[in-house]
């Protein structure tokens, strides 16, 4: 069911600080960009294969905070029958603004996880800039 770690997201007060951080001092690369009400929002960071950090501008009370992990899968309907019949609750498939399909649930500690299935047109493939409406 699960291929590997997709992502996971965090919050910063500051975005060229924590992109500095990771691609000159740790030495990821840069994925693509978020943009909200056409400004710089957010970017994906390559962590290595197809695993990413993706990080946005947070409120000060989120900032620092893992907001939720991504576990990519091979076959998101397959995943969501799967969880049904185990009695998880978990959310219907949708496909997000980077043009992958993800679904949501929690585990039993509250901690968000996004099951998140890739296609063809997908940033995380493509590099193109995300565009946000949320």
């Amino acid at each position: 069911m699960i291929k590997q770690l997709a992502h996971i997201n965090i919050r910063t007060k500051d975005l060229q600080g924590t992109h500095d951080f990771y691609c000159q001092a740790l030495g990821f690369t840069h994925g693509f960009d978020f943009q909200k009400n056409g400004k710089w929002f957010g970017y994906y960071l390559k962590a290595g294969s197809q695993t990413f950090i993706e990080v946005f501008e947070g409120d000060p009370g989120q900032v620092g905070n893992i907001n939720h992990l991504a576990l990519e899968v091979d076959d998101l309907d397959e995943s969501l029958e799967r969880l049904r019949k185990c009695g998880i609750p978990v959310g219907e498939k949708k496909l997000g603004a980077d043009q992958s399909w993800q679904a949501w649930l929690e585990d039993p500690n509250g901690v968000r996880i996004e099951l998140h299935q890739y296609t063809a047109e997908s940033s995380q493939l493509t590099g193109q800039t995300c565009i946000v409406n949320w």
